[in-house]
């Protein structure tokens, strides 16, 4: 059996395969980071809030409305950016004009309400969901067995991340977003809705959080709890990317993902602190972030 290092080789892929799929949540929920701070300058600290919100309400769609997942993918990820138009509207319209603290306080001061809400009803045991039957069963790579889950997860958040920056960076809607952002007085005397497109970029990245939500409530424990431990990770995947770089955040996410499975095979006692060792030598080097803009 070929070794890397004295590690079996099935060993090490297989950690980078599993690796992999959290650099898969990694990349779609600090995409949605990305998208709010780079286009309406707010730090969304809601962010795993929204993404526990996501992964609950599934729960909720099948076990009180007989609602199951396939549904779930659809409905939950339209009810999370609805809530979060109602957030922009009511709260954080009327903190784009000043400090970015103000915008991190309100979503941290959301992110506390609703987790407190979540954990009053549901408690912090967990809430199962069972994979779906048509994820039953597993791959065999050769060197693992996959699940078909998991497999569906990484295509699933690929393909969405990937037509998430195309939609952005090269269609005509994602150039008025850009531009409605911007420059909203400039872009208004052309007849366009500005106040309707910064709604609608707020939804577009509080909505791919949910999403990332449904596809992890087969995979993992649903807890009302569950968003606060990552969502510091995400973070610091922002962060290392930079700050508002739609790209920089997928690449960083799915990156960061495969190391911190390297690590685990390597040195697994670093394998929570290897995000953030990364992170601060980054800032060193270049504070923008990788794929960031020097202010």
């Amino acid at each position: 059996m070929s070794e890397v290092f004295g590690i079996p080789l099935p060993a090490l892929l297989g950690q980078l395969m599993l690796g992999l799929v959290n650099g898969c949540f990694y990349a779609m929920l600090s995409l949605g980071l990305a998208i709010i701070f780079g286009m309406l300058n707010i730090i969304n600290f809601a962010h795993g809030a929204l993404y526990m919100m996501g992964a609950v309400f599934t729960w909720i769609a099948l076990a009180q409305f007989g609602i199951g997942y396939w549904w779930s993918l659809l409905l939950v990820p339209l009810v999370i950016a609805l809530f979060g138009v109602m957030v922009e509207r009511t709260m954080l319209r009327r903190l784009y004009k000043l400090d970015n603290l103000y915008g991190l306080l309100l979503t941290f001061g959301i992110a506390l309400v609703t987790e407190g809400l979540f954990r009053h009803r549901y408690g912090v045991s967990g809430l199962p969901y069972s994979i779906p039957e048509a994820f039953s069963g597993t791959f065999n790579l050769g060197f693992m067995f996959l699940p078909k889950y998991r497999a569906w997860v990484i295509a699933a958040s690929l393909l969405t991340c990937f037509t998430t920056w195309f939609v952005v960076e090269r269609t005509q809607l994602g150039a008025y977003l850009r531009a409605a952002t911007e420059n909203p007085q400039l872009v208004q005397t052309f007849g366009i809705n500005v106040p309707a497109m910064i709604t609608i970029t707020y939804a577009v990245g509080v909505g791919l959080a949910g999403l990332a939500g449904v596809l992890a409530a087969p995979a993992t424990q649903i807890s009302p709890l569950m968003g606060t431990n990552l969502i510091i990770v995400v973070f610091a995947v922002v962060v290392i990317g930079g700050m508002g770089s739609i790209l920089g955040s997928i690449v960083t996410g799915l990156g960061l993902g495969l190391i911190e499975g390297l690590t685990k095979v390597f040195y697994s006692q670093a394998s929570n602190s290897v995000v953030f060792l990364i992170m601060a030598l980054v800032l060193l080097v270049r504070p923008a972030g990788l794929f960031g803009r020097e202010r």
